[in-house]
């Protein structure tokens, strides 16, 4: 429920608002909150969900739980907001706000806080032998009122504002059904089979990926066909405009932007299911996109319109900012989070030499002739550019 709850004494406040939130496995969420004091300056601020009573609570962003995952949006004037991606059923807990100013006894906390609870989708089927009744559940009642979008197969079929599908289905065995919140078509519901479990479907290992530019990423998935599956391909919606007939999805190893940098694996496990991997090597930015697996029986097409997995490639840049008198702070930054290593050791040249491993930004003096870059530990080939500490690009010399 969308209410603002407002705690406060003496000029102090905290305001929540919601003061509840149901939010959708793997998205992310806004924590929206403001505060007031009465008089100094802002010197701490943070979020916890833990407190001990007599013991200083611990900032989420220190927590190797949430470190990887949190990011304050807030200020220190009035602004509270804290964002949370990449949600997991564990990070449902209520979340607390507290500050800290230079006055004497300049500390307040908002104490009610807001409750999160984080839910995947999964779809029920109830009703008679001959007709199911399909329901997209989720473990609370997600915030915003979404609207619910359903599949057949891989194939779209329509939506609504309803959880429920709008008509009875047939207990037809071969038919498997999926349904998303529109928006959040990712974070789709497994398929269900309406009948048993020997239906048609498939199974992404990974919905987001993100890694390196230049380097190597498997995307997989399991696939099911009641019948024995006669082909299959892997593609990307956003190669559409080249394809010959924009509704008939063209395989990534005839495009020309892929040219030698694609192939696949198939493993079957018998006639009529298996594991697939697309292998992607020599990554390049333009190659961010969603990928999407699709096969063929004597029955059925798996449908072209299911979600894929969404492929983020990032370079690696030197971040430069100032800090104490004297000294410059390095950051190894990427655009997104790396999936297979959320939290990387950096590894830092100065001047083309190797000169420490960290995990956190990297403090160094300040000297206009220095030109520092970074690696990530396990990828020394993939370097930054080299950037001069007072942020101007040098000539890389690793």
């Amino acid at each position: 429920m969308w209410v603002s709850v407002v705690l406060g004494q003496d000029g102090w406040s905290v305001t929540y608002t919601p003061q509840s939130i149901c939010a959708l496995r793997g998205s992310t969420v806004d924590l929206a909150c403001s505060y007031t004091y009465p008089s100094g300056r802002v010197t701490t601020t943070l979020w916890f969900t833990k407190w001990e009573t007599g013991v200083e609570p611990e900032y989420l962003g220190q927590d190797p739980e949430y470190a990887s995952h949190v990011e304050y949006r807030g200020d220190k004037e009035k602004d509270c907001t804290l964002r949370i991606t990449d949600l997991r059923e564990r990070d449902s807990a209520t979340y607390r706000f507290r500050l800290l100013t230079d006055q004497e006894r300049g500390t307040y906390t908002g104490k009610l806080g807001v409750t999160l609870s984080v839910t995947g989708l999964q779809v029920k089927v109830t009703g008679g032998l001959r007709y199911k009744t399909l329901t997209c559940s989720t473990t609370c009642t997600l915030t915003d009122n979404p609207t619910y979008i359903w599949y057949k197969n891989g194939q779209r079929l329509d939506e609504s504002t309803s959880p429920q599908y709008k008509d009875p289905v047939s207990s037809n065995y071969i038919d498997g059904y999926s349904c998303a919140v529109k928006g959040q078509e990712d974070l789709h519901s497994p398929a269900v089979c309406v009948r048993g479990q020997d239906c048609s479907r498939v199974t992404y290992t990974k919905r987001t990926i993100c890694v390196l530019k230049g380097s190597t990423v498997d995307i997989s998935c399991t696939y099911v066909g009641f019948n024995r599956v006669k082909s299959s391909l892997w593609f990307s919606p956003k190669q559409r405009a080249s394809w010959t007939n924009m509704s008939t999805p063209e395989d990534l190893t005839r495009d020309p932007g892929y040219a030698g940098r694609v192939e696949y694996a198939r493993r079957e496990r018998g006639m009529y299911e298996g594991h697939t991997t697309l292998r992607i090597t020599d990554l390049r930015e333009e190659d961010s996109a969603e990928y999407r697996f699709t096969f063929k029986t004597e029955n059925i097409e798996w449908g072209h319109s299911f979600p894929g997995t969404t492929l983020s490639v990032t370079d690696l840049q030197v971040m430069v900012t100032p800090a104490a008198a004297g000294q410059r702070t390095l950051t190894c930054s990427t655009t997104c989070t790396l999936t297979d290593n959320p939290n990387p050791t950096y590894i830092w040249y100065k001047n083309g030499q190797i000169v420490t491993e960290k995990t956190s930004p990297y403090s160094v003096l300040h000297n206009a002739v220095d030109s520092y870059c970074c690696v990530v530990k396990g990828h020394e080939d993939l370097s930054s550019p080299a950037v001069c500490e007072y942020s101007t690009t040098a000539q890389n010399s690793t």
